[in-house]
């Protein structure tokens, strides 16, 4: 049976070239203290909600270190608590779009036929649709909250996973080793299992990655309308909402939350960039051992 050889910078440890590359050495700092704030947040519950009327859209104060909102309440254990929302939507909204578009991929690349047809039509209508109008649509559907939030998220990220997936499972299913095992008599789901699905890893790392970004983004913006985290319950993308009606009395109440975004997002990106040249076995490092 034929098998691929892997050049000898491919056998190198990944976590190595991570540990190598700048952009994940930036990345994962802001990403280690975005899950330790989100596991911070029972702690932060009573401060999260307890109400300063003597400081009401106060600045920056040694007391309030990123200032207080309209009702007196610190901005700073907001955002902590928020960050939990962040951390949800990372791993509930793209993991599941992960599971269901790996299946779908599968199915549609390696059976082909009228499964491929249908699994395929149906993602390209999905994806017609600019993603934050489609999730406005499911949420519209479903009724404002955190849940249908995460559900209609994960409905139209999943079509992204799955053309993706068939992508690679196109080009994977003429493989030598592919035939043999088919020729052998194995299973189509041992197949897809065990021999196409370990080679679909360091792709679907990198693309999950990327996605979180744009998940992240969706859901700041829903909640940005109203249509996710309800209060008291704070999020990001409502913070930066509330901010905009008191721009003028507080610069910091809009800034802060968005600020925490854009970290975010931009952390989750470097990593994406830098696990795909980790996982390149045939790209040079960017940035080499000194």
């Amino acid at each position: 049976m034929a098998t691929d050889t892997l050049a000898p910078a491919a056998r190198r440890p990944i976590l190595d070239r991570l540990r190598r590359d700048r952009r994940a050495q930036l990345a994962l700092p802001v990403l280690l203290l975005l899950v330790m704030a989100a596991a911070a947040r029972p702690f932060m519950t009573e401060r999260m909600r307890a109400t300063d009327t003597d400081n009401l859209l106060a600045g920056p104060s040694a007391q309030h270190p990123l200032g207080t909102d309209e009702l007196g309440r610190d901005v700073l254990a907001r955002i902590i608590s928020g960050s939990l929302v962040t951390v949800e939507v990372a791993t509930v909204t793209v993991g599941a779009a992960l599971v269901a578009g790996t299946v779908l991929g599968l199915l549609a690349g390696y059976r082909g036929g009228w499964l491929d047809a249908v699994i395929m039509r149906t993602s390209d209508g999905l994806l017609a649709f600019p993603l934050l109008v489609l999730a406005l649509t499911v949420v519209a559907a479903l009724g404002p909250g955190l849940r249908n939030a995460l559900i209609a998220i994960a409905v139209v990220t999943t079509p992204r996973f799955a053309r993706v997936v068939r992508g690679e499972v196109l080009s994977l299913r003429t493989r030598e080793w592919v035939s043999a095992a088919r020729i052998v008599g194995v299973p189509q789901s041992a197949i897809m299992r065990r021999h196409l699905l370990p080679h679909l890893a360091g792709t679907l790392l990198v693309f999950a990655a990327l996605q979180v970004s744009t998940a992240i983004m969706a859901e700041a913006a829903l909640s940005f309308l109203g249509l996710s985290v309800q209060p008291p319950q704070p999020s990001w993308g409502a913070m930066v909402a509330s901010g905009t009606d008191h721009l003028s009395a507080s610069w910091s109440l809009s800034v802060f939350p968005g600020l925490a975004i854009l970290l975010t997002v931009a952390a989750f990106n470097m990593l994406a960039d830098a696990l795909r040249d980790a996982l390149d076995a045939h790209r040079p490092q960017l940035t080499p051992p000194r």
